[in-house]
Formats: C-alpha cells, sequence, structure tokens
C-alpha cells in the first residue's frame, strides 16, 4: 500500500466529495495539472488505494429485500477451497475472514426467508463448513463510509 501524502488525501477528498468526477474537473478544483492529477489517480490505482469501481447497487431494486449476515465456522485447513465456493454462490455479497470463534463472516442477499435458508444451507454444504449462525439484517444504520477516516488522516498529514 502507497503512503499518502498530503496532495493524494486531497485528491481523494475530492473524488469522494464527486465521484463522477473527471479528471480535468478534478486537476481544476485542485489547482493541479491534468497530467498530475492523471498519473496520481494510477498510482493509488496500482497501489490498491480504491478498493472497487464497481457502482453500489441496490440488492433490494435487483429484487433480493432480505439481507443476513452469516457466521461460518470452518476447518482451518479448507479455508481457500471453501473461500472459492462462496464466491460461486450469486447470493454472497460479501465475505471476511474473522479472528475469534467465528471464522468468517459472510453477508448474503436473498428474496426472501426461504431463499435464504436455502442459502445458508448451501454454504452449510459446502466440504469443510462446520457450522453456520444466521443473523438477519433489520437495516443499515451506518453505510461502509471512509471520509471521517481521509479527515483523521489529513489532519496527520
Amino acid at each position: 500500500m502507497a503512503h499518502l501524502d498530503s496532495v493524494d488525501l486531497e485528491l481523494l477528498a475530492t473524488l469522494s466529495q464527486d465521484p463522477r468526477a473527471t479528471v480535468v474537473a478534478l486537476a481544476e478544483k485542485l489547482g493541479m495539472s491534468r497530467n498530475t492529477v492523471q498519473a496520481r489517480m494510477a498510482r493509488l490505482e496500482r497501489s490498491g488505494v480504491f478498493l472497487s469501481f464497481e457502482r453500489a447497487i441496490s440488492a433490494t431494486a435487483l429484487g433480493f429485500p432480505i439481507e443476513a449476515f452469516i457466521a461460518v465456522t470452518v476447518r482451518q485447513a479448507d479455508l481457500p477451497y471453501i473461500t472459492g465456493e462462496l464466491h460461486r454462490i450469486p447470493e454472497v455479497l460479501q465475505a471476511h475472514g474473522m479472528s475469534g470463534q467465528v471464522d468468517l463472516l459472510v453477508h448474503v442477499a436473498c428474496r426472501d426467508t426461504q431463499h435464504l435458508f436455502e442459502t445458508d444451507a448451501r454454504i452449510l454444504a459446502i466440504d469443510g463448513v462446520e457450522r453456520t449462525e444466521t443473523s438477519l439484517a433489520m437495516g443499515e444504520v451506518i453505510g461502509y463510509r471512509v471520509r471521517p477516516l481521509m479527515d483523521l488522516a489529513r489532519e496527520g498529514a
């Protein structure tokens, strides 16, 4: 991961305010040349600063209004195989490796509770999965955000 200087942080802050901004618009807003902004953006992308350029789309709008988090306990030796199998399940939105008693936390979206039950059963059927525990998401109270971290990083830069 690249070290971010104050110019990188300003660029990221400006981009977070307007994710659709063009390189020209960013350069104008920051008082930098287009080539400088483009070079910095390319370096930030190569170094893994940007997680995804996939647009966030509502699972509910796609017909999957039920979201849940499934805590999965696995045989550690089978973890690479299990994550590969999870990747093949379209209802899996995200999965995180965890420390503690739970090995994976899997975020899923389903059409209804029966679909959730079936999705959980598919996860449980993966060889090496020992146990699952499902918690229904009642609503998102704080969405994914990094803006407060960027502000904190800019204070320290």
